[in-house]
């Protein structure tokens, strides 16, 4: 009969401009797909070239490459009998596409340009692409010659069309149409298309994978329909992880889900589904076939190819499954290890050094480096040859075999504590204990001779010698004696990550990593080019909170007790002089606020466009339990003037994990300036005058 159809889509992890590699997970994701009995294969968003090329779509190689790894996909054998589907940018006209180019047997049968383009956050697609306008409308796209010569084919249908296939017909959708108010799927269903395919660039956020979920299972629960997810996986060069999650579904269920997380380059799903069950789900929504009957119809480009075979009544199809979301803590120790393991071995450094100070936000660091050895142990336990590779070229060994985390931990990773007269004990001891657990090969060194160096310089040239404030100096002296300390921390991190294997006798060199958290960076609790300059920064979206509750995560399942006393102790910088040997600076009296408002300042500011008026006018609601309008407008006014005082220090941020939708990340997502007028004078003064009417 013809009604059992078997589609594959698949998550790769694809390369900005790595031609040459992207081609070769291209195909075998293809064979994969082939050797499962799929009859039509899906892969992500401008897949060929790398979703994230950013300026380099304006050059005329990219388009050039992408044509020639096109030519390679169309002649070779292994895309014989299977419709594929992939994604490249296309010029039309002189007008720039993000496109989908779909073929069989070495014949085009469309192009399929993006309608919706992405265009807020981390995207920036109307920088680079236009949007196809004109709804169901085809026009002749004359092929480049080096594809004239594999095809035989002068012009092809390029626009907004489906494919009618002997026994269905499919429809396209490219990732930001599926959340777009007017998603295409929505009219092609009522046009009689029975198999939604989208092809994604989506990355990673917490807490987002379920929104994605439901978007897919709804655009089938009303229309009936199958739909089919696919989209690109790891770091392809810049601050996102995309995250895989591709996925299968059909009328309003799940039938197939991908990983979230894996470190595996190419991962294939494969369902058979009965479009006899998406026609009977249709059949008995009325209310969707009245509509129908008033739809205007698609072009339908004929392919003379079936999804089934003709004697399917035997063929078992898929079952719906209940999809597993990971927890938030489970995000954060596999979407940032993920994250680090792409870098790591993309920029063929040979591990990492952190400078670990016991306090929450290294030491979360310090595990998500941990959870990264645990994921390559796996991966290679479970036969990935990729991974093996990998971490052999890394620690220069080609027999080498990562088992244990512990033992790979400490050859790829260095921490180091830097002990100042102003450390306690307590902070040395954590530092140390956690190392020991990890694995991670550990330095204990103190910086006081470089600090009175530097300041001694100081003192030579001007006369003066600077004070802490407990001594009697200045704000500015405690500043600026607090700022040296740090700084110097940076450029030790620097020496010993570049030159700590050599004294080792070991090859290569480590990339810095950074721990500053989203919530210091918001409010500049951070200095300047200390610490938190470094080559990545894991933890750079994540949230104080956030932090605290993995941290707990990695107690209970990393058994790594060392944590607990660093839960407990206060967060601090250990900048200033020791009280009766104890610690009496703490960031929270520092920031003049705790970590719990600046989280709410920031989703206000950032997710809810809120200016200081605005924020003040949501916060007397949301705390008037605890606040007077007063005290609000006092908690809001500091804020906006620390945040505008310290935003230069966005500017040179190391480069983060991208994992809250509140990131301060000057350089791509969090567009503002940088030098303030920080008196706010209007905007404090309607703040004011609500404050005396209330």
């Amino acid at each position: 009969m013809g009604r059992a159809v078997t589609v594959a889509t698949c998550a790769l992890n694809q390369w900005a401009l790595d031609f040459e590699g992207n081609l070769e997970r291209i195909f075998r994701s293809i064979d994969i797909a082939k050797s499962r009995g799929a009859r039509y294969r899906l892969g992500p968003e401008l897949e060929i070239c790398g979703y994230g090329c950013s300026d380099h779509y304006y050059e005329s190689d990219t388009l050039l490459h992408s044509f020639q790894v096109l030519a390679k996909l169309l002649e070779s054998p292994a895309t014989q009998d299977i419709i594929c589907d992939v994604g490249m940018p296309v010029l039309h006209r002189n007008v720039r596409y993000n496109c989908r180019v779909i073929f069989l047997n070495k014949k085009i049968l469309l192009i399929r340009p993006k309608i919706s383009l992405a265009n807020a956050g981390n995207y920036r697609e109307l920088r680079w692409f236009t949007p196809w306008s004109k709804a169901r409308h085809v026009e002749e796209y004359f092929l480049p010659r080096i594809i004239q010569e594999v095809t035989g084919q002068e012009t092809v249908p390029f626009g907004d069309a489906v494919l009618a296939t002997k026994d269905t017909c499919l429809g396209a959708e490219i990732c930001e149409e599926l959340w777009a108010p007017n998603s295409p799927h929505i009219e092609m269903g009522l046009d009689g298309v029975e198999i939604f395919t989208n092809s994604s660039g989506s990355h990673h956020v917490l807490r987002k994978a379920h929104a994605r979920v439901d978007l897919v299972n709804s655009a089938t629960a009303k229309n009936g329909g199958i739909y089919v997810l696919a989209n690109q996986k790891g770091c392809d060069g810049d601050r996102l992880y995309y995250d895989g999650c591709a996925m299968i579904s059909m009328n309003g269920e799940t039938v197939a889900q991908g990983s979230q997380f894996s470190l595996d380059d190419v991962e294939v799903l494969v369902a058979t589904l009965d479009l006899e069950d998406v026609r009977s789900y249709r059949a008995e929504i009325s209310s969707r076939n009245l509509a129908a009957s008033k739809v205007k119809p698609y072009p339908r480009v004929k392919v003379d190819f079936a999804l089934s075979c003709s004697d399917d009544v035997a063929v078992p199809t898929c079952t719906p499954i209940q999809w597993r979301h990971h927890s938030p803590e489970e995000e954060i120790s596999l979407g940032p290890a993920c994250w680090l393991w792409d870098y790591l071995r993309r920029s063929k450094q040979a591990g990492f050094l952190l400078p670990l100070s016991g306090g929450i936000d290294s030491s979360a660091t310090a595990c998500i480096v941990y959870s990264m050895c645990h994921q390559v142990c796996l991966a290679v336990r479970n036969g990935n040859a990729d991974v093996l590779a990998d971490a052999r070229r890394i620690v220069n060994d080609e027999t080498y075999v990562p088992e244990d985390p512990r033992e790979f931990c400490k050859r790829i990773f260095t921490t180091c504590y830097m002990a100042s007269e102003n450390s306690s004990q307590d902070t040395c001891n954590r530092a140390k204990l956690l190392a020991e657990q990890i694995g991670s090969y550990h330095i204990n060194l103190n910086i006081d001779a470089a600090v009175k160096a530097v300041v001694g310089i100081f003192s030579m040239v001007t006369g003066r010698m600077p004070r802490f404030s407990v001594y009697g100096g200045s704000s500015r002296e405690n500043l600026a004696l607090q700022n040296v300390q740090a700084r110097i921390r940076m450029v030790l991190a620097y020496l010993f990550a570049q030159l700590t294997l050599w004294t080792r006798g070991m090859p290569g060199g480590l990339l810095v990593l950074g721990s500053a958290n989203v919530d210091e960076s918001l409010r500049g609790y951070l200095t300047k080019y200390d610490c938190s300059s470094a080559d990545i920064n894991p933890i750079g979206g994540i949230s104080k909170t956030d932090l605290k509750n993995f941290i707990q995560y990695c107690i209970e399942n990393f058994q790594l007790t060392a944590l607990r006393s660093i839960m407990s102790a206060p967060p601090t910088a250990e900048l200033e002089p020791l009280v009766d040997g104890q610690v009496a600076q703490t960031d929270e009296a520092d920031m003049g606020m705790t970590y719990a408002e600046l989280s709410i300042y920031g989703k206000l500011r950032k997710i809810a466009k809120a200016g200081p008026y605005s924020m003040f006018c949501k916060l007397i609601n949301m705390w008037k339990e605890i606040c007077t309008p007063r005290e609000v407008a006092s908690k809001v006014k500091h804020f906006f003037r620390m945040y505008s005082i310290n935003r230069h220090k966005m500017t040179t941020l190391t480069p983060s994990y991208h994992a809250e939708n509140y990131s301060p990340d000057d350089n791509r997502f969090d567009l503002r300036p940088f030098l303030y007028n920080t008196t706010w004078s209007w905007q404090f003064r309607c703040i004011d005058k609500q404050v005396s009417a209330l």
